[in-house]
């Protein structure tokens, strides 16, 4: 997967950016943001200290997260296919897939001879096969058609894909996508069961921070990221720190610089909470 260099030092002792993922991470395994990590993302903006969330989710499910974004306002989501003003879902730079790549995506995910079904994220919003499985309501609004092929616009921001014979193995299954698309587009998962996720070729969480992080004049080494799932793994490789909560995959785990407690033992709040106490604390010794 395409990534922009690492950092050439350690990490810094005081952050200039915390960088976070949200399920399995950030949040609590009922989805919600717990009061002390309320409160830490609050010491952080009053330390002047930016958190950016960095996510697979679509713009439709960040409303709930506006009230902690902080003052910047986005979130960089899809994994690292978007970044969305948090509280309109106002798409403000996308990288997505012509209609052309998700064909021939398509065509390849079908030509391995079991029964794939696949769904699509959008600027337009969500679009399915009827043959899709949700684990949730469909959005309101949503386009569902025969073959996704009917639904493609210009841009796809990420290729949903399902299978019939996925099995409870999910990185075996998502190998077996990766291998279907050849290197055609990023293939991984965020840990969600029977469910790989295909974005386009080049992008990844890793490539959506380091732009960010350019534009705020921030450089790798300076940054701390925190995840759970294997599509959190360029950025936990591109930035200074890697930070991986205890419930985390093993190859997350094992290529964390530091451990943090669980998500459910809110383990970004700890971290959250040191990163606003050592820029609090540099800002006193100026």
């Amino acid at each position: 997967m395409t990534a922009p260099a690492a950092a050439p030092s350690g990490p810094t002792s005081v952050p200039s950016l915390v960088a976070t993922d949200l399920d399995g991470t950030l949040l609590r395994s009922d989805g919600t943001v717990s009061a002390r990590t309320a409160a830490a993302l609050a010491a952080c903006a009053a330390a002047g200290l930016a958190v950016v969330f960095v996510t697979a989710r679509p713009p439709r499910w960040l409303a709930d997260l506006a009230p902690h974004v902080g003052p910047h306002g986005v979130a960089l989501c899809l994994n690292g296919a978007a970044v969305v003003q948090v509280a309109t879902g106002r798409v403000l730079d996308e990288r997505g897939m012509s209609a052309p790549q998700v064909t021939e995506l398509a065509r390849r995910l079908r030509a391995g001879g079991s029964a794939v079904h696949l769904a699509v994220e959008r600027a337009a919003g969500f679009a399915a096969e009827r043959g899709y499985r949700l684990g949730h309501a469909v959005p309101p609004g949503s386009v569902l058609v025969d073959r996704i092929e009917e639904a493609v616009t210009s841009s796809t921001l990420k290729l949903l894909v399902r299978a019939d014979d996925s099995g409870p193995d999910l990185d075996a299954f998502v190998g077996r996508v990766a291998a279907a698309v050849d290197g055609l587009a990023e293939v991984s998962h965020s840990g969600a069961a029977g469910l790989a996720e295909i974005a386009p070729p080049g992008v990844s969480k890793a490539g959506a921070l380091a732009r960010w992080s350019a534009s705020r004049h921030v450089v790798p080494r300076d940054v701390w990221a925190a995840g759970d799932a294997p599509n959190d793994l360029p950025m936990l490789r591109w930035a200074g720190l890697a930070c991986a909560v205890a419930n985390a995959h093993p190859a997350v785990l094992a290529a964390a610089d530091r451990v943090l407690p669980a998500n459910d033992d809110d383990g970004v709040a700890v971290l959250l909470e040191e990163a606003a106490r050592a820029v609090a604390g540099l800002g006193s010794s100026r």
